[in-house]
């Protein structure tokens, strides 16, 4: 038996002068309005689109609709309004605002190729998680994971980005290496039990200058907490001497990171400038 659904607003009892109602006509509504502030800033830095050229892409052009330009933006939009995991998109494919924040122009999906796509015009999960799964040595060969990520390309990304939001050299930065815990709640490749956080988990390393990020390397949670430090410190350094020479640059991290290993490398991160 199908529903009744009365389309009348229904009155309830005021609040001072005020009226209170509940009507069913608001259409399409969102509770993520704040994505378009997200939007003017990108517009502005085009991470996102830079973030793209990171990406090699060797599908058949001619049967593309989601281009790796709206897949990269679609994956982070969502993951800045908490949208996590990649079958949230299930839903999410549907949402006209995140279509808006992506660059769609078919904001409903109405002009979908497909008949069963139609009413939906972002990617679903399962064209998403080839911005993922894809590796530069298979895409090219590959039936379904046809695009792969420049890992070297993002991580230089990182560091322009700081570099480029000063209108000047500083005469200082600090850089902060960290080690924390991402709790894992099922049984993911690379999965270890942590002592002190008490968990299983991956322990990625990041390294931040001020509030801009700089590194973020996933590493599972087996391993010393400052493992690869002196790799990732070099590469930075070496990018940031290139733009700023005579910048002072001051290593801060915690007992963690208090190797030999560390204070004996001949980095240059480590010269007070």
């Amino acid at each position: 038996m199908s529903t009744q659904c009365n389309p009348a607003q229904l009155e309830f009892h005021g609040l001072g002068r005020r009226e209170v109602i509940g009507r069913f006509d608001g259409g399409r509504i969102t509770s993520d309005g704040g994505g378009l502030l997200l939007r003017e800033v990108d517009l502005r830095i085009g991470l996102l689109d830079r973030l793209a050229g990171c990406y090699r892409d060797h599908r058949s052009a001619g049967s593309v609709e989601h281009d790796v330009q709206t897949l990269v933006a679609q994956r982070v939009y969502a993951l800045a309004l908490g949208y996590e995991d990649l079958n949230d998109h299930d839903v999410l494919r549907a949402d006209s605002v995140l279509a808006l924040l992506v660059g769609k122009k078919d904001l409903v999906g109405a002009k979908r190729v497909r008949e069963r796509d139609q009413g939906f015009p972002l990617a679903g999960s399962s064209t998403l998680n080839r911005l993922e799964l894809g590796t530069a040595e298979h895409a090219k060969v590959d039936r379904y994971k046809r695009i792969s990520a420049d890992p070297t390309s993002m991580d230089r990304l990182f560091v322009d980005l700081f570099i480029e939001s000063h209108a000047k050299p500083p005469r200082e930065i600090w850089l902060d290496l960290d080690a924390t815990d991402t709790p894992l709640h099922g049984r993911q490749e690379g999965r270890f039990f942590h002592s002190y956080y008490g968990c299983h988990c991956y322990l990625p390393l990041y390294i931040f200058s001020g509030e801009h990020l700089l590194c973020a390397r996933l590493r599972p949670s087996n391993i010393d907490a400052s493992a690869g430090s002196i790799e990732e410190l070099e590469r930075i350094v070496t990018q940031i001497r290139q733009h700023w020479p005579k910048t002072r640059i001051v290593i801060r991290a915690d007992s963690g990171f208090c190797r030999e290993s560390i204070w004996a490398a001949p980095t240059e991160a480590r010269r007070p400038g």
